[in-house]
This record gives C-alpha cells, structure tokens and sequence, in this order.
C-alpha cells in the first residue's frame, strides 16, 4: 500500500432526526477520494466518535470501506479511554477489511507515559492491522511525549502517528527521535507545511472537505522542491485552515457543508450548531475563498 500524504478525517453526516445518514456517507467519502484525498479517517474526532455507538462505528467502516476501499485506504477510529473496549472495536474493524485504526490517546483518564505505552501496546498485540497513533492534547488532557512515541515505533505494526499537540518545538524532537519507516502526519491543517519542512509526510485534514485538491497540490510542490508555489498555496489556503476552528470542530466544518449545500445534517449533543455571528463569519469566509458566491 502506498503510503498516503494526504487523508482526510471524515464528518458523520446525520438525517434530519439526527441518525447516521450511511448512504451519504458512502456519498462523501467517494467525493473526498475523487478531490485529492488518498485516505480516509472514519469515526475520528471530526467525525464526532463520542457520540456513535460501535454499531453505528462498524455500519459507517463497512459503508465507507465498500464505496471507496479499493481505490483509497479506509482507516477506523476505535480510540477510546477503555483499553479493552478499544481493543474489541478495533478486532471488529479488522474483520470488516479496513487498512487500519487510528487510535487517540485515551482521555480523561490522564494515565502517565508508561500507562498510554501499556494501552497502545496491549491494543496493537491483539490485531494485525497497520495502528495510527493520534496525539491531540488540547482534546484528551495528556500529551504523549517523542521518548513514548519512539518506544511504541518499535512495535511492527504502530507504524504513523497523526502528531496534534501544535507545538513545533515537540515535532523537531518528534522527527529527531523516530525512525525513518515512521510516518508523521500533521493533525492540524495549518502546520502541514511547517511540519513537512521537519520530515512530516502529510496531514489528516478537516479542510480537505473544501479544498482538498489544493492541499494535495501545496503537499506535491514541496515534496517536488517548488517550495515558493508551497507556501503561496499554503498562504491562499490558510484563512480556511483556522476559519474552521472558530469554534469547536467539527462544528464551523458543518456549518459550511450545508451552507455549500452539502447535507451533512447538524450534530449531537452535547454539540450545537454554529451560532448567528459563527455563520455569518462562516458565509464570509467561503465568499472571500470564492468557494460561495457573492451574496
């Protein structure tokens, strides 16, 4: 399989009663692979994981798997804070056929370095599917530290980490530290280039429901050394990476699905939708990106 650069975390699109809309899911994600996106993150925190059941998980894999699987890898978000049940989602994942699962570090539990280790190990040891690491601090309350990720990286099967933390300071140790058969993936759209220029391969991106064709090419001129057509994109594309965190994710990423007609359907609680001034600014953003006409 050839290692992708670009992946995108998938939104769960819901119907008006706020079930899983299965059938456009498959839709999005045949839509992703056909605009830039060389993989998929199902059931990740884009795609609201806390609030789907595993039978809902497993339905969205399957859905995913069976519209874009051949063409692109498919990965599954079995992460939770409960190692066993983690471990139980993820050997259900693998029996679907998905290329892997991407694991988030367990939250709320604020276990200590050797703990995350034992959580990712245990979990890893039971399947044989290819394991992303997913550090995103400001999400779980815990930072898994470069010594922790470089002890997992001799585990044959942990083989990327989708690194969150948005400290560069933690990649540059990151990057020193792992080997070389250990992918680095951006989770923050806005440090792709940054940490590519560290020896990161890509990103899982939220924006690439937008403008992944455009991601791809910013990720293709610095991999082919045109580093100024790099950061021009990178700078044309930058006010949609942060505009899309004006507040929680993947809320302002909703909001402009709809707005650009779309039907993604709107979130669960205890997420809400995009308030008055959230979609205005929203509105704003996809005109000034010339994604939305002129009003």
């Amino acid at each position: 399989m050839t290692i992708p650069r670009l992946l995108t975390a998938m939104i769960t699109p819901y119907d008006d009663k706020l079930q899983v809309d299965y059938a456009r899911a498959a839709e999005l994600a045949d839509y992703l692979a056909n605009n830039g996106s060389e993989g998929i993150v199902v059931s990740g925190t884009t795609g609201e994981s806390p609030v789907l059941t595993d039978e809902e998980k497993l339905k969205l894999f399957a859905s995913v798997k069976n519209k874009v699987g051949k063409r692109i890898p498919v990965w599954a978000g079995t992460g939770s804070n409960d190692t066993q049940h983690s471990l139980e989602l993820s050997k259900e994942a693998e029996k679907l056929g998905v290329d892997g699962v991407m694991l988030v570090c367990p939250y709320y539990s604020k276990p200590s370095q050797e703990g995350l280790y034992q959580h990712f190990r245990k979990i890893a040891g039971a399947i044989s599917l290819p394991v992303m690491l997913y550090n995103v601090p400001g999400r779980t309350g815990i930072n898994l530290l470069p010594e922790t990720v470089t002890r997992l990286a001799k585990i044959e099967n942990i083989v990327a980490i989708k690194e969150a933390s948005g400290s560069m300071d933690q990649v540059s140790t990151l990057m020193t530290l792992l080997p070389e058969e250990m992918t680095v993936y951006s989770g923050d759209d806005s440090l792709t280039l940054p940490m590519m220029a560290l020896g990161a391969r890509g990103v899982v991106s939220i924006a690439s429901h937008l403008v992944g064709n455009e991601i791809l090419a910013m990720i293709e001129a610095f991999s082919n050394g045109n580093n100024k057509r790099a950061v021009d994109l990178h700078k044309q594309l930058f006010p949609i990476f942060k505009g899309l965190f004006i507040t929680t994710n993947p809320v302002p990423l909703k909001e402009v699905l709809n707005q650009l007609g779309q039907n993604v359907g709107g979130l669960r609680l205890p997420l809400v939708e995009a308030n008055e001034t959230e979609k205005i600014f929203i509105q704003e953003l996809l005109i000034n990106a010339k994604l939305l006409p002129q009003a």
